[in-house]
């Protein structure tokens, strides 16, 4: 079976796996039990790119706790790289990368999860982002080249309409944000389809509707 039948797809229950991280050994289905999770690789430790990456989830801290969701990161490099990285970034920056960062040095993990892409490079992890829900199911994925940054607006914006869309069994609308109308599941019943018709949601037509939260 070739890589690419084997990467994990949305839906699908999140590989489980124990590693090696900057705080020390972690099971993944343990430390992600309860919570959301963002997983996300880089290819390098003291590489620039990377670097403005991993700052941008350490300042954004205070946003994924309150939204109940944990970060955790992966590379393939050793852990005393990790250690020194993260240290020479504080000293550098003041920025603390507090959350986990796998040393998947026999890239396990990274194989696992469809990490490593061999037109991209066969040694380095592309930057995947994988969002993992409280059931431990995948319920999104982004795939990055590794001379292009994420967006980490765009992380956080897709990480509150995969909540929303759970908590209230709704759709998100193209280029949604908090506070914007969302769209509700389209009738499936001739009966379901004449209360719509004369409910107070926003009619576009009889499949698209929207209302507010």
């Amino acid at each position: 079976m070739d890589t690419i039948t084997q990467m994990p797809r949305i839906g699908d229950n999140a590989p489980d796996f124990t590693a090696v991280t900057t705080t020390g050994m972690l099971n993944m289905s343990t430390y992600g039990k309860g919570s959301w999770m963002v997983f996300f690789s880089h290819p390098a430790d003291f590489t620039p790119v990377c670097t403005t990456e991993m700052m941008g989830f350490a300042m954004e801290k205070t946003f994924f706790e309150e939204n109940n969701t944990k970060l955790l990161g992966l590379s393939i490099d050793s852990i005393h790289a990790h250690i020194a990285w993260v240290n020479a970034v504080h000293e550098k920056t003041g920025v603390l990368f507090e959350f986990p960062i796998i040393a998947d040095i026999d890239m396990s993990v990274s194989k696992t999860y469809g990490m490593l892409q061999p037109g991209e490079s066969e040694t380095a992890a592309v930057r995947a982002v994988f969002f993992i829900d409280p059931e431990q199911t995948i319920r999104l994925i982004m795939y990055y080249p590794l001379n292009v940054g994420r967006n980490m607006d765009e992380i956080k914006r897709a990480l509150l309409a995969l909540q929303t869309a759970s908590t209230h069994k709704v759709a998100c609308p193209l280029n949604w944000k908090p506070g914007e109308k969302v769209i509700v599941p389209a009738p499936k019943t001739l009966e379901a389809l004449a209360e719509r018709k004369n409910s107070d949601l926003e009619m576009v037509d009889w499949y698209l509707a929207k209302k507010s939260l």
